[in-house]
């Protein structure tokens, strides 16, 4: 998949000479908390987020700096702070470093992007126009249509499962496959043996659940822990520590 198959078109945008209550006002209708800012040909120009109104005036939330504190930072920072807590329009508090994709980019390299920057949406350009808007919200409709029906709902031997299991382990990097075994009857699946991250725990029983023909998971692993040698059973929640 990529950006082109999920974005949401067209997106909603908002012109830099627009006031802040226009860009307020549309995220909270549009129930987002994000706007490209275009210019008149359509070129993104900036972004304007929640987080660019949080510091107002208005509501009591602008910067207030002790005397001592204003004398170390520098007079530009000041004024910036000044801007964004009573600012008119949208072209004087957005953010003019925007970071955008093109509709053929693919949806890991959103990802990429998204916790890089730490952003929740990204403009999406086509001929230096916007064309659309990807966020969080449009992979996590991708998510759902793309995730599979449960393991339980399809058929498969005990043997055929204990196969494809014991093959998944092997393949994974963190799998260990030497101290662990599973039995299987009924599609129940019984872990038994030993590791020694207990992070590894959680990760079987997904490698498990995600396996075709799987009823139910039983969880008899125990972890030894590598620096102190305790044994702790698997229904035993405390670590070696809390002893």
């Amino acid at each position: 998949m990529n950006v082109g198959d999920v974005m949401s078109q067209p997106a909603i945008s908002v012109a830099p000479e627009a006031t802040i209550a226009d860009a307020a006002r549309q995220m909270l209708e549009k129930r987002i908390s994000g706007l490209p800012v275009v210019d008149p040909h359509g070129a993104v120009v900036g972004m304007v987020t929640e987080g660019d109104l949080l510091r107002r005036a208005e509501t009591g939330t602008d910067r207030q700096h002790s005397r001592w504190f204003e004398l170390l930072i520098s007079p530009g920072r000041l004024a910036r702070d000044y801007v964004h807590s009573h600012a008119r329009k949208v072209g004087e508090v957005m953010t003019s470093e925007v970071v955008s994709v093109m509709p053929g980019d693919s949806l890991a390299t959103v990802v990429e992007l998204m916790e890089k920057h730490h952003i929740k949406r990204l403009p999406v350009v086509a001929d230096g126009r916007l064309v659309g808007i990807v966020s969080r919200a449009n992979l996590m409709r991708a998510l759902l249509d793309k995730l599979p029906a449960a393991a339980a709902t399809q058929s498969a031997g005990d043997t055929e499962i204990r196969t494809r299991i014991l093959a998944e382990i092997s393949k994974q990097p963190w799998g260990p496959r030497a101290s662990v075994d599973v039995q299987v009857e009924n599609g129940v699946v019984e872990l038994q043996g030993s590791i020694t991250d207990d992070r590894e725990r959680t990760a079987l029983q997904v490698l498990v659940e995600n396996t075709p023909g799987v009823k139910a998971v039983r969880d008899h692993i125990v972890w030894i822990e590598p620096v102190s040698g305790f044994v702790i059973p698997a229904d035993d929640p405390e670590p070696p520590a809390d002893r």
